[in-house]
């Protein structure tokens, strides 16, 4: 069975591509039972997978017995996403064995994300873990997997300062907003959706006070829960086009996988504000807001990529947290390969023990049929033992009986070693 990670981030891939292959949490399911058909095409049984998606990766894990389950993943991604294969293979990591265990260390501590040390990741991937558990992905090797890669985080999490000082994407937005505007405490901001991200930024930018707030979501139910938390107002997404002029600083992160702002709409924003500036940043992916509002000379628009170089600050101040995490995760991987050497001897010693246990009925059955006949049962006995060591030793004289050259040298000095019985 062999390991494997295949995807693409955010420092192999820009967002255009990401949202191609983004995939929603209520998506996630279906892609896993389909990627376990696609292997099952290949010729293989059995075969364990998993997909984590977020704005800033997609990656697919598995486990596989197929000849080449790194190419087949990857082909499996641009099939299932209707992409070119050669268009998309240059911005993929196909990562075999222990880097793809590695990998999976890294990402869960926070160590492969945009903002260094971030832990939203985790329970991004825990979500994703127990989609593919729903969907029959997981099997002994996954689930090994994903419970070492949760220890491991949460090792470096409590023994590492890993966290320390990060700038999340919700604080690199606010830096942004000072560039446009001197004061957040005059401007009206509007954040669109109501998840986890949206919830980090609400509370980032009520920190300076805004003159208003409001949040756009689809389930006027969880919008109203989230505005009441900093004294603001709740709305449909159906009213933006009307309402979108009245924002000065407009934050979305939706789960759409279409657009939900497009060029008409913000430049009819603009010409209503009178072409006073608006700041814009778009979390999701796909994206919220179409690429083309960026050309417009009044709008300030950000995405998930733009915000990257912001994120990095302070990184220099936590290279030595990053040094002794990636210690304790060559730790585990050492650990765990390891583990994996153990799983794949076990069929070959369950075999042995199935044999040998056979072996052991047919003489005991021999030598119950002995005594039955009235034989003396200390020459049934020394029968029996004689039966057992020809019958055990049988097989491995056959082998290097036939065996040449080298090969039987190597049997020769092994042989000895496996049959040494501890006295």
């Amino acid at each position: 069975m062999q390991l494997l990670a295949v995807g693409l981030n955010h420092t192999t891939a820009p967002v255009s591509l990401r949202e191609q292959l983004a995939l929603a949490p209520d998506q996630l399911g279906k892609a896993v039972h389909a990627a376990r058909g696609w292997f099952a095409r290949q010729g293989a049984g059995g075969d364990e997978a998993a997909i984590l998606s977020t704005c800033n990766r997609t990656e697919m894990y598995a486990a596989s017995d197929i000849a080449n389950p790194l190419d087949a993943s990857a082909q499996f991604l641009a099939h299932y996403h209707a992409l070119n294969f050669a268009e998309l293979r240059p911005h993929l990591y196909m990562l075999p064995h222990d880097s793809a265990v590695r990998h999976a260390f890294r990402v869960a501590s926070g160590l492969d994300s945009m903002v260094l040390g971030e832990p939203q990741i985790l329970g991004q991937m825990k979500d994703a873990v127990r989609s593919a558990e729903e969907a029959g992905g997981l099997g002994t090797y996954l689930h090994q997997l994903f419970q070492r890669s949760f220890a491991v985080a949460k090792e470096v999490r409590s023994t590492t300062e890993i966290g320390a000082h990060s700038v999340s994407m919700a604080a690199a937005a606010v830096r942004l907003s000072h560039r446009i505007f001197d004061r957040i405490a005059d401007q009206n901001v509007l954040f669109i959706g109501a998840g986890e991200m949206i919830e980090l930024c609400a509370a980032h930018f009520a920190a300076h006070n805004p003159k208003s707030v409001t949040i756009a979501n689809r389930s006027m139910e969880r919008g109203e829960a989230l505005a009441s938390r900093y004294n603001g107002t709740a709305m449909r997404l159906a009213e933006l086009p009307e309402s979108l002029h009245n924002f000065d600083i407009v934050i979305s992160c939706t789960a759409s996988t279409l657009p939900l702002i497009g060029l008409g709409m913000v430049e009819r924003a603009v010409k209503a504000r009178r072409h006073r500036p608006v700041f814009m940043v778009d979390l999701a992916v796909p994206r919220d807001i179409e690429p083309e509002v960026a050309r417009l000379d009044d709008v300030f628009l950000y995405t998930v990529d733009d915000l990257a170089q912001v994120v990095q600050t302070g990184m220099e101040s936590r290279q030595a947290a990053v040094a002794q995490a990636e210690a304790i995760i060559d730790l585990r991987v050492q650990s765990f390969m390891t583990w994996v050497g153990d799983r794949a001897v076990v069929p070959v010693i369950r075999e042995l023990h199935e044999s040998s246990e056979a072996l052991r009925l047919a003489e005991l059955e021999r030598a119950r049929k002995l005594l039955a006949r009235g034989d003396d049962p200390e020459a049934v006995l020394e029968a029996l033992s004689r039966g057992l060591t020809a019958k055990f030793l049988h097989g491995p004289q056959q082998v290097l009986h036939h065996a040449q050259g080298d090969e039987r040298a190597r049997l020769a000095a092994l042989l000895p070693q496996l049959f040494r019985g501890r006295r």
